[in-house]
């Protein structure tokens, strides 16, 4: 069964310009070969959203643009050569969809698809009723994860869950290491999450003290308040913390999730002996470090673009299992409210990731 023909009208909000109000718009769409539609059930308001529309970013595809990559929902209709059995599957669709077919891909690298399609970005994203996307990579939701959760709120999977989660994967962490997150909301509450799923020994760092007490629930052995620390007084605390919970000495996991400029010289400025650092939030500011302390430290960095889709359904897993935890950490908007919601998120309103269900 192939419903390559019927086309559907889609609702929803575009960026029509940098600091604008987004607005409502209706476009019809029909899933093409190797598409698929999908009804969309919830969207996450992600950080990505805010620098597209405040700080400066561009998206790849030209405006007007839906935003919006963070998407559950139900596929609707299908594209010729997708197989007939996705139409009403509940599914997650992954923030970057690799092509599967270049060198790249082929390699393992499909997070660097030079042909990759980030719904919000590349094309229209999922501030919206419905969307197309390419049909290899969505993840099918088990019935497990949807005990205990909705199906909008998995959406947030799509970045804010699997983002550190392949960060976390990628950094080697391990039972009884010392885990530090620079940044405990949005992605960094996840990382928490996994991170003491993982054994680890876990400090959050933030400069809200909600969200370092929501951290503390998360699983986080400690935390500590930046706010208003001088540099060397906030690597002091840290230290007295890594000791207070018999965390080791040298090769520490640093995982940068703030997105701001003071949470990366944090980042940096904890590396030390064997250390990891991983950049997983984006700013566009610019800071200045001294790259001679990896090679005196002996230690690593590396950025983290999305997550690779493969992973997707071990996530979900982990989720069905209780391992990760969803309904704490999110909160349902109409769809309606999406201005408001975004400017509540641009002013640092919002205590939960906030989902936009149509």
């Amino acid at each position: 069964m192939s419903l390559t023909g019927k086309t559907t009208t889609i609702e929803g909000w575009a960026m029509t310009a940098p600091g604008a109000a987004l607005e409502r718009r209706s476009v019809t769409r029909q899933p093409g070969a190797g598409e698929a539609l999908v009804q969309i059930a919830g969207c996450g308001v992600c950080h990505t959203d805010l620098s597209f529309l405040h700080h400066g970013v561009k998206t790849r595809g030209e405006l007007p643009l839906v935003l919006g990559h963070e998407i559950s929902g139900t596929v609707a209709a299908v594209g010729e050569g997708v197989a007939a059995h996705w139409l009403a599957k509940p599914v997650v669709v992954p923030a970057v969809l690799p092509c599967g077919e270049c060198e790249l891909c082929r390699s393992g690298a499909r997070t660097i698809c030079r042909a990759q399609v980030m719904p919000g970005n590349d094309r229209d994203g999922g501030f919206a009723s419905h969307i197309v996307v390419p049909a290899r990579y969505l993840c099918e939701v088990p019935a497990a994860a949807l005990n205990g959760h909705e199906l909008w709120e998995l959406a947030i999977v799509s970045d804010a869950v699997t983002t550190p989660f392949q960060a976390v994967r990628r950094s080697g962490l391990k039972a009884g290491d010392l885990a530090i997150f620079v940044g405990a909301g949005g992605i960094g509450v996840h990382g928490v999450q996994i991170a003491a799923a993982v054994g680890a020994k876990v400090i959050a760092l933030d400069v809200n003290a909600a969200k370092l007490d929501a951290a503390l629930a998360a699983g986080a052995s400690a935390a500590v308040n930046v706010a208003g620390l001088a540099m060397k007084d906030l690597l002091k605390q840290v230290r007295t913390e890594a000791d207070r919970i018999g965390a080791p000495k040298a090769q520490w996991k640093i995982f940068e999730t703030s997105g701001t400029k003071p949470g990366q010289e944090t980042a940096f400025a904890l590396m030390g002996f064997g250390a990891v650092v991983a950049i997983v939030g984006f700013t566009m500011d610019k800071l200045e470090v001294r790259l001679s302390n990896l090679m005196a430290f002996d230690a690593t960095a590396f950025g983290n673009w999305g997550c690779d889709p493969v992973l997707y359904p071990e996530v979900l897993e982990w989720v069905g299992a209780g391992k990760i935890r969803i309904r704490p950490y999110v909160e349902q908007h109409p769809l309606a409210e999406i201005n408001r919601v975004l400017d509540a998120a641009h002013h640092g309103q919002l205590l939960k990731r906030a989902v936009m269900v149509p």
